[in-house]
């Protein structure tokens, strides 16, 4: 019984356990905080496109608005 204890005791493999949760730890919080940081720039970009498409009129402006009516060939 003592030589499980012992052998137990001195496993090292408790310890690769506990530096891989560790890592996942702190890959899974960068994640976090990069989608955090992502997802506002996202749904601001969302909102102007949004908001373009609903201000131009497709009667008046066919090309968009910097665009040139072409003319037409002789």
């Amino acid at each position: 019984m003592t030589a499980i204890i012992k052998t137990f005791a001195a496993s090292e493999s408790g310890a690769v356990t506990v530096d891989w949760v560790v890592l996942t730890a702190a890959l899974v919080g960068l994640g976090l905080a990069v989608i955090s940081v992502v997802s506002q720039g996202l749904e601001d970009l969302t909102n102007d496109i949004a908001n373009e498409l609903t201000n131009i009129d497709p009667s008046a402006q066919p090309f968009g608005p910097n665009a040139t009516t072409p003319t037409p060939s002789p």
